[in-house]
Parts: structure tokens; C-alpha cells; sequence
């Protein structure tokens, strides 16, 4: 690319990983698998709420839109470094890399409202038994799912608005696999500071505020399961708490190990690695988390087993 002030950029050079040559199957041997056990595993927890009646409970829903919007996540991400990899060509268009902005700031904030509205759910649940199918009906239930779904669009179109009156004017290579919305910003050589401060304050919003909701919820949930006095009682709470408890911890751990990277390294390739953990490890690991930790969904698969095996 050609040197000076431009506004009409054609496109960006991902560098990815590694220049090494040799590592290149080995880095795509890797993502291909970790990517095709997300969208199985994700697939499967999908196709297991919707054929088993037991599962039909707000939880669940909840759980088959988180599944949904991790399949598509790392579907934003991997299959285009997959083909970078494949046909040697690092380099991605500006509306394409746009277009992977705007999913990889969509998909994060899916998953953060929808782990809220999990926390709320058990929080009902476990805190007012009597009236949870009261308080949590399908009405509600679809509501909350479509104000997630809203403000994550909005959000990240609002992003992409900003994005558009960047001009570019220096080298146009991103050290990371894939277009992240602060790396494309380092690059830019006009002002970004409405863009920096619409990310601090969206991360307070849609970050900061759903874990203190999150956190609020647990603690509550936790008061409520000491004060019960069956041992049965407690243990179902548990089992039906520590699956999202689980996922939550990963979510907001990994997201933070990213941002905690980026400020203590200039490393691009552990910035990168720390990504992967959040936008490619965590949507892998969450179908393990809930069908290794929840009875429902272990007996929810074998019904799944059964019935598919009976067909053949």
C-alpha cells in the first residue's frame, strides 16, 4: 500500500500467528479441530434442548441462544484464518474486515447479556420457587433474548458508524489473526477519540454492570442455599448453579486475561495467544462445562443417542 493520507483503503494484512512456514499446518491442524468440536458440541447442546421436553425451561432457552451465538463467534474468526493459512494470503479486505469487527464486538456482547439473564433465571428459581413460572414466562423469556440481541446490533453498529470516518496512513498490517476493533484504531492516523471513548464506556455498560448483576445474583442464590435445610436441596441448587457459574468465570476470566495482556506486553503474539483463549478456547470448553456438570443435559444426549440410533 501506498504511503500517505488515505481514506479509500482497500485492504488490511493480518500477520497472524507466525511467519514461520513450517508452523503453518501445525496452527491450522489445531484451529481446524478446535473449531469443529465448537460447532459439534455447541450443535449438539442445540439439538438436545430442542428434541427433549425436559429441557424445555427458560435455563435452557437461555443456553440454546448462548450455543447459537458461539457457534457463530468462532465462525466470524477461524474459517477466514483457516483460509489465509490455506492459500498463503494474509490480506482481507476493508469490508471484510469491517464485517469481522462488527461480529467479534456483536458476539461478546451476545454472550455477556445472555450469562446475565442465566444468572436472573437462577437467581428466580432458587430464590422465589413459588414464583418462578410466574416471573419467568415465555413472554419474558423472549423479551430478554430480543433486548440482547438489540443492543448488541446497535452497539456494534454504532461502532462500525464511527469506524467509517477513519482515515488510514500508515502501514495497514494488524499483528493478530483476525480484525479486532482496538488494533484497527492504532492504525488509523485521524482522531479516535470518540471511538475510545464510546469502547470504555460500552465496556462499563455492557461489561462491568451485567457482572455486578451476576455477582448480585449469586450472592443472593448463596444465602438462600444455606439457609435450606435439605441436603438434597442444596445439591440440586448446586448442580443447576455451577454450570453457568463455571461459564461465567471463564468468559469474564479470559476477557480480562486479554485486556490485562495487551496493557503488560507489546508482544503481539501473546496478545494473540490470550485471544484465542477467549474468542476460540471458551465457546469450545462451554458444551464440555454443561454436559459434564449437569445431569439434565448428560440425560438429555443419551435420550439424543438413543433416539438417533433407533432411527438407523
Amino acid at each position: 500500500m501506498e504511503a500517505g493520507n488515505r481514506t479509500g483503503v482497500s485492504e488490511f494484512i493480518l500477520l497472524g500467528f507466525s511467519e514461520d512456514p513450517e508452523l503453518q499446518p501445525l496452527i491450522f491442524g489445531l484451529f481446524l479441530s478446535m473449531y469443529l468440536v465448537t460447532v459439534l458440541g455447541n450443535l449438539l447442546i442445540i439439538l438436545a434442548i430442542i428434541f427433549d421436553s425436559h429441557l424445555h425451561t427458560p435455563m435452557y432457552f437461555f443456553l440454546s441462544n448462548l450455543s447459537l451465538v458461539d457457534i457463530c463467534f468462532s465462525t466470524s474468526i477461524v474459517p477466514k484464518m483457516l483460509l489465509s493459512i490455506h492459500t498463503e494470503n494474509k490480506a482481507i479486505s476493508y469490508m471484510d474486515c469491517l464485517t469481522q469487527v462488527y461480529f467479534s464486538m456483536l458476539f461478546p456482547i451476545l454472550d455477556t447479556l445472555l450469562l446475565t439473564s442465566m444468572a436472573y433465571d437462577r437467581f428466580v428459581a432458587i430464590c422465589h420457587p413459588l414464583h418462578y413460572t410466574v416471573i419467568m414466562n415465555p413472554h419474558l423469556c423472549g423479551w430478554l433474548v430480543f433486548i440482547t440481541w438489540l443492543i448488541g446490533v446497535l452497539t456494534s453498529l454504532l461502532h462500525i458508524c464511527l469506524m467509517k470516518h477513519l482515515t488510514f496512513c500508515r502501514d495497514l498490517e494488524i499483528p493478530h489473526f483476525f480484525c479486532e476493533l482496538t488494533h484497527i484504531l492504532e492504525l488509523a492516523c485521524s482522531d479516535t477519540f470518540l471511538n475510545w471513548t464510546l469502547i470504555y464506556f460500552m465496556t462499563g455498560v455492557l461489561g462491568v454492570f451485567p457482572l455486578v448483576g451476576i455477582l448480585f445474583s449469586y450472592s443472593r442464590i448463596a444465602s438462600s442455599i444455606r439457609k435450606m435445610s435439605s441436603s438434597g436441596g442444596k445439591q440440586k441448587a448446586f448442580s443447576t448453579c455451577g454450570s453457568h457459574l463455571s461459564v461465567v468465570s471463564l468468559f469474564y476470566g479470559t476477557g480480562v486475561g486479554v485486556h490485562f495482556t495487551s496493557a503488560v506486553t507489546h508482544s503481539p503474539q501473546k496478545v494473540s495467544v490470550a485471544s484465542v483463549m477467549y474468542s476460540v478456547v471458551t465457546p469450545m470448553l462451554n458444551p464440555f462445562i454443561y454436559s459434564l456438570r449437569n445431569k439434565d443435559v448428560k440425560g438429555a444426549f443419551r435420550r439424543l443417542l438413543n433416539r438417533t440410533t433407533s432411527c438407523l
